[in-house]
C-alpha cells in the first residue's frame, strides 16, 4: 500500500468539529488495503473529535486537519495558531470544564507528538493503529 496523504478540512467552530468528523469517515471508507475494522475507524474519528475540539477551544479558535494512512497505522494531525502544547491535568467530574480529551488520546494512540511549527503554532499528531 502506498502511503495516502490528505488535509481533510478546516474546523472553524465547535459545531464544525462534526464535519471533521464526517470528513474522516470519507477518507477511512476510502481505505482499501487494508481496510479499516469498524472499531479501529471509530477510534480514528474519536481522536478526531478530541484534537479539533481542542485545537478550536484552546488554540486559537481554527484548526487544520490532516490524515495520513500509512500500511498499518493512520496519523491524526491538527495544526492550530497557539504554541501552548496540550498538558494533562485532572478532569473536572462537576464542574464540566473537561480534563478528559488529551489523556483519551494518549491512551488510545499508539503515540502522540506536539510540534511547534516554524510559521507559528503547532501541530498535534496521533499515531493510531489500522
Amino acid at each position: 500500500m502506498n502511503t495516502m496523504a490528505e488535509s481533510v478540512t478546516t474546523v472553524l467552530s465547535t459545531a464544525a468539529v462534526a464535519d471533521a468528523r464526517d470528513a474522516a469517515r470519507v477518507f477511512l471508507d476510502r481505505l482499501l488495503q487494508p481496510a479499516m475494522a469498524t472499531e479501529a475507524a471509530d477510534t480514528v474519528v474519536l481522536v478526531v473529535s478530541e484534537l479539533a475540539t481542542n485545537a478550536v477551544r484552546h488554540g486559537g479558535g481554527t484548526c487544520t486537519l490532516e490524515l495520513t494512512a500509512h500500511a498499518e497505522s493512520i496519523e491524526v494531525a491538527v495544526h492550530d495558531s497557539s504554541p501552548h502544547a496540550p498538558r494533562m491535568r485532572t478532569p473536572d467530574l462537576y464542574g464540566g470544564t473537561g480534563g478528559f480529551g488529551w489523556p483519551m488520546v494518549n491512551r488510545l494512540a499508539r503515540a502522540t507528538t506536539v510540534t511547534r511549527r516554524a510559521s507559528g503554532g503547532k501541530t498535534v499528531s496521533a499515531l493510531l493503529d489500522r
